[in-house]
């Protein structure tokens, strides 16, 4: 019975993070499809040329307006690489299509609140720099030169050219900002749907033992440096061996931060979704296993050192968050009639238009879906399956115990 209560329980958490974040999401999912479709990229692909602080910044800007999927990322990196971007600026971009993006703020402000989404997008540019400063004294030219003759691609050719902005209420610019808005969602929702049930198991099933063993020092009021430091260390590794992207894994991030685990620590795991295993199985398809590799100890030794500093340096101007001031997520109650209900209906009925511009859009042209899956497709297929009938499974059980 006790399992059956606590399969319930992880079923109802993960359904109402779900719940909390849904309004979120589809807003920013929204101005992100707008942002691609109105602003154009070829002019700026082509002031990536560099490795100077303007070609960093403009790597930077064009990663904002972009996709905060990070398997849509990693794409579209490897495309400005071989289209001319030097390595630096494409480093740029992808860090921040996946942690600049405006969705991925309102998420982390409803789960984490203020301190985190100011400590995410400060972090992300401390990563962008500190990256930019790595790759200036390894200096890789070998593995750079080599990365290029691997099997070059093309870019998307469904990439926006820009628009005017007043064109943007005319029919033809919301059918391509909902194929944009739908492509989002049919890159993300796997990662989505995972992520929360993961969360929500997490939550129910795993002791506050478990996370005090692994994350030393989580709980204690003021951490010493090594215990910050090992936190921050075991964040990243402890996101290596999961398949949650950028947006999936912040209700995780609020789990660990529950349960006691640092700032730094939770800072960390949020930076974490470039150096997760299939991203690295990726990467070594597109440049090589040793850039691959390269790219991994860049992205893990930053996002270490820039979780340091936003720690600290959140401490030297006492804006670290006080544990006792959050509330857990899992302790809400998410299924009521407030502002968050509203406001996911108002958006879920924008979101039931932007789908039907798009089915409409669509039934004129035929599309082929044959395409043969990789095995991290195969993987993400399973754990969504299993994912669905875990979240119907104790949804139902929690039906039959009342």
């Amino acid at each position: 019975m006790e399992l059956l209560e606590k399969w319930s329980e992880a079923s109802i958490t993960s359904l109402s993070f779900f719940w909390m974040a849904l309004w979120a999401f589809i807003f920013g999912y929204i101005l992100s499809s707008i942002i691609q479709v109105m602003v154009s990229r070829k002019e700026m692909r082509d002031l990536m040329g560099g490795d100077d602080l303007k070609s960093i910044s403009t790597g930077t800007l064009f990663g904002f307006i972009s996709s905060s999927c990070s398997f849509a990322a990693l794409s579209t990196t490897r495309a400005l690489f071989q289209k001319g971007a030097t390595f630096a600026a494409s480093m740029a971009y992808m860090l921040a299509s996946t942690n600049l993006v405006i969705e991925l703020g309102f998420v982390i402000a409803i789960f984490l609140g203020w301190q985190f989404v100011i400590g995410e997008y400060i972090g992300a540019v401390l990563l962008i720099l500190i990256a930019w400063l790595f790759i200036y004294l390894t200096n890789p030219k070998s593995l750079i030169k080599h990365a290029r003759e691997n099997k070059p691609d093309e870019m998307n050719a469904n990439e926006s050219d820009g628009y005017k902005w007043s064109r943007l209420f005319s029919k033809e610019i919301w059918q391509k900002i909902s194929q944009k808005y739908v492509m989002e969602w049919q890159m993300v929702w796997k990662d989505v749907l995972i992520g929360f049930t993961v969360a929500g198991i997490i939550s129910a099933f795993v002791p506050d033992a478990f996370f005090k063993w692994l994350f030393i020092g989580a709980g204690t009021e003021n951490p010493d440096f090594w215990s910050v430091l090992q936190q921050t260390l075991v964040g990243p590794i402890a996101a290596f061996f999961t398949f949650i992207g950028s947006m999936g894994n912040i209700p995780l991030a609020a789990v660990l931060y529950g349960q006691g685990v640092a700032f730094a620590g939770v800072m960390a795991f949020i930076f974490s979704d470039m150096v997760v295993l299939p991203v690295l199985r990726i990467n070594a398809k597109y440049y090589g296993w040793k850039m691959a590799l390269f790219i991994l100890m860049m992205l893990f030794t930053c996002l270490v050192i820039s979780s340091l500093l936003l720690h600290y340096g959140f401490q030297i101007f006492d804006l670290l968050p006080n544990p006792k001031d959050w509330s857990s997520p899992a302790e809400q109650n998410h299924f009521k009639l407030n502002y968050n209900f509203f406001l996911n209906i108002g958006f879920l009925l924008i979101s039931a238009y932007l789908f039907l511009t798009w089915r409409n859009a669509q039934s004129s042209h035929h599309h082929d879906h044959n395409k043969t899956m990789s095995w991290t497709d195969i993987v993400m297929n399973s754990l969504t399956i299993l994912s669905g009938v875990w979240l119907a499974g104790g949804v139902l059980v929690k039906l039959v115990l009342n």
